[in-house]
């Protein structure tokens, strides 16, 4: 009798075991979800990029960094922004390590190979910075010069397809490549326009063609997998550029015009 009782309770613990499995996750998750907890928004960027994203003190502020946020919270989701290399951001994508990728991020041929975008939220200018005594006057004196980029940008890959990978230095962000500008390393910096306002304004000497490079659109990158993230992440992006929510985002941090 003990035997038989001993195997029932075996049974019964074996039973008990596989069903908590089955329901998924941990204690804590378990307890977390009873809870109420939010789930977590995971978005990578590279924290770089004035106005669309940089650090104010511990924080990262920014263009990107609020429109995310508004999205989060349509979404009823916790905001959490990793800070990486520019060129690692779709590599995380692709890998599930981030939910999406927002960072001045353009949408190009190459990188929808890799990953699907979201709607347009902005749009981009590349332009070029020179000293102010550059023998540079326009885009096309750009040819045969020394030109210095943030590496895997749209300036790092136009620039490589029109003016050749020799005459293009790859830089870990932007404000590297200005340092390089300034100190006579390259002659020109190709990058976004509004990074490119706040780097003239800090370095003295330098200035903006008057001729753009490049018009581009912005937008958030996802894993070709996580179509369903992807479609409410866009219902509520579109939303809020139709409440008018991403304009007054936009214009905090850029004078309209």
């Amino acid at each position: 009798m003990k035997k038989i009782l001993a195997v029932l309770l075996a049974v019964t613990l074996l039973a008990l075991t596989f069903v908590a499995c089955s329901n998924g996750g941990t204690t804590e998750d378990t307890t977390a979800a009873a809870e109420g907890e939010k789930a977590t928004l995971t978005m990578a960027t590279n924290a770089e990029f004035p106005p669309y994203e940089y650090h104010e003190g511990d924080a990262i502020v920014g263009i990107d960094a609020e429109i995310a946020q508004a999205i989060a919270d349509k979404l009823g989701m916790e905001l959490k922004i990793e800070d990486v290399a520019f060129d690692s951001i779709i590599p995380g994508v692709q890998a599930k390590k981030y939910d999406m990728g927002m960072a001045g991020m353009t949408v190009t041929d190459e990188r929808l190979e890799s990953v699907n975008f979201s709607t347009s939220y902005a749009k981009g200018v590349q332009v070029v910075i020179v000293k102010e005594d550059s023998d540079i006057k326009t885009v096309d004196d750009v040819s045969g010069k020394k030109i210095g980029v943030q590496t895997s940008t749209t300036g790092d890959i136009y620039a490589t397809d029109d003016f050749g990978e020799e005459n293009v230095t790859k830089y870990e962000n932007g404000a590297v490549a200005v340092q390089a500008l300034v100190s006579g390393k390259v002659d020109c910096v190709i990058i976004d326009n509004e990074p490119a306002k706040s780097y003239v304004a800090a370095n003295e000497g330098l200035k903006i063609l008057d001729t753009s490079y490049i018009e581009e659109d912005y937008a958030i990158c996802f894993n070709k997998e996580n179509t369903e993230l992807m479609d409410k992440v866009n219902a509520a992006l579109e939303e809020l550029i139709a409440d008018g929510t991403v304009q007054k985002i936009v214009d905090k941090y850029i004078n309209a015009e």
